[in-house]
């Protein structure tokens, strides 16, 4: 059995980072998604995909995983890049360029 284990992104619909400090180790696919025939809904005869777990540590997602007998794919932690911003650049003049002159 196949796992993944990572660190979740901030969700971008919110500013703050909730939810980013723990690791997730979540099972891969083994059969495909397709539409229900009855409602449409998307269908999957695996119901592995809904489980997720969460860690406090990257070692021990990978124990848990060791211990059950898991093949396990740990993804890299993103770092966390920051655009400095400053709120007079809002309000700064920027010539036109050449080109546009007539």
């Amino acid at each position: 059995m196949n796992v993944r284990i990572y660190k979740p992104s901030k969700n971008v619909m919110q500013s703050g980072r909730a939810k980013t400090a723990l690791w997730v180790l979540e099972f891969e696919r083994d059969s495909i998604r397709r539409p229900e025939p009855l409602m449409g809904w998307t269908e999957s005869g695996d119901t592995l995909n809904q489980v997720r777990l969460k860690f406090s540590s990257r070692e021990e997602a990978e124990e848990y995983a060791r211990t059950n007998g898991w093949d396990y794919t740990v993804l890299p932690d993103r770092e966390r890049r920051i655009k400095p911003r400053n709120y007079t650049d809002n309000f700064k003049y920027v010539p036109p360029e050449a080109s546009e002159k007539r």
